[in-house]
């Protein structure tokens, strides 16, 4: 008798332990699968193309990448004249060798093209959305035409280099892109 009770003993303590294992694994995968990023997630941190078949010369678009806003900007030829007569001693990093840029950032257009700008649309400051403002003098007697923070002062020239005396950091941050033909461009590919 003493045998046959420890034998159901040890068989009920294994089933035991196995409904157990099974009822935290149920109760597990919900949990583990609220870590993995959604479809959304995973999309909104795909590349995304661009078609630039429309955009006139001087137009700015904006478009989502990673849940930040991105600007496509087509330079007038007047621009890249001024991008390339700028006076670089105003500018605190005319390079981009300050801050964490691709390649592509490493010129006075930061571009792989002069006519077509990417960047992020966000200040360095603290990130908020500054102004398109190509007109000289729209912001002040001495502007040149580039892009204005208006929620602290920060200014950039129209290669989103910014500005000494001003609160922004750095440049505005290039994103990786590449272009896959002459009107079509894929953010989020190429560094």
């Amino acid at each position: 008798m003493g045998q046959c009770c420890s034998q159901r003993r040890r068989f009920l303590g294994y089933l035991s332990g196995a409904l157990g294992a099974l009822g935290l694994g149920a109760l597990g995968i919900p949990f583990l699968s609220a870590w993995w990023p959604s479809k959304k997630t995973l999309d909104q941190g795909a590349p995304v193309e661009v078609d630039l078949s429309d955009l006139p010369q001087g137009g700015l678009i904006t478009i989502p990448w990673r849940g930040q806003p991105i600007w496509i900007l087509r330079r007038t030829p007047e621009e890249i004249t001024q991008i390339k007569a700028a006076m670089t001693g105003h500018l605190r990093d005319p390079n981009s060798n300050d801050s964490m840029q691709p390649e592509a950032a490493k010129n006075a257009y930061r571009s792989l093209r002069e006519d077509i700008l990417i960047l992020v649309a966000l200040c360095t400051h603290l990130g908020c959305i500054p102004s398109y403002k190509p007109e000289a003098g729209s912001v002040s007697p001495s502007w040149e035409g580039g892009f204005y923070c208006p929620c602290h002062g920060s200014s950039y020239d129209l290669s989103g280099r910014v500005f000494k005396g001003v609160p922004a950091p750095t440049n505005m941050t290039v994103p990786p892109y590449e272009f896959l033909s002459p009107n079509k461009v894929l953010i989020g590919g190429s560094a």
